[in-house]
């Protein structure tokens, strides 16, 4: 019963301490630890958002649910041998822990969805002249999609100048750089 108790009571200590530093001390200007620089993230290399079933939020779930069903396990007279109470607590933790990484990649998935358009689906859409585009030069387009209005660097098709408040079409994006052409 007392690895129960050591394993509960160090998967909260960890949860408080994490949350204390992490709200002291930010977390995102330390050194580079974990995906991306985010110790949050674990192992999980695949660039999506969300935590690993490695990262330190999961584990200590892990921990924090074994030490506590541990010791419940261990108080019921049916399951108090710690042959059936650490197969279940493992059980449980497992478990729980697969339920906090599903609820917090729920949750990130959601909140990293961008707000930025689909740059490919802009090609032939209208958009305005902000910032001259001189001959063979780059300019600055605005256009509007879902509702939002984005602004980009943007070089004429043919190279030719392009004034001020002109309406254009987007030909092609390549990179961060929209090419356009003039409507007539």
């Amino acid at each position: 019963m007392i690895i129960y108790a050591v394993c509960l009571i160090f998967g909260l200590l960890f949860t408080a301490v994490s949350a204390l530093m992490g709200h002291s001390f930010g977390g995102h200007e330390a050194g580079h630890v974990g995906t991306g620089g985010h110790a949050e993230s674990g192992f999980d290399q695949s660039g999506v958002p969300g935590i690993s079933f490695f990262s330190p939020t999961v584990l200590a779930c892990f921990i924090t649910a074994f030490g506590g069903l541990g010791i419940l396990f261990s108080q019921i007279k049916a399951t108090e041998s710690i042959w059936i109470s650490a197969p279940l607590s493992t059980a449980g933790a497992i478990g729980i822990a697969f339920s906090a990484l599903w609820i917090f990649n729920s949750v990130f998935s959601r909140s990293q969805s961008s707000s930025e358009s689909r740059v490919g689906s802009l090609v032939g859409q209208a958009a305005s002249i902000v910032t001259p585009i001189p001959e063979g030069g780059v300019g600055e387009i605005a256009y509007v999609q879902g509702s939002t209005r984005y602004t980009a660097p943007a070089r004429s098709e043919g190279g030719s100048a392009v004034g001020s408040g002109q309406t254009v079409k987007i030909t092609r994006v390549i990179g961060t750089q929209f090419f356009v052409e003039s409507v007539r």
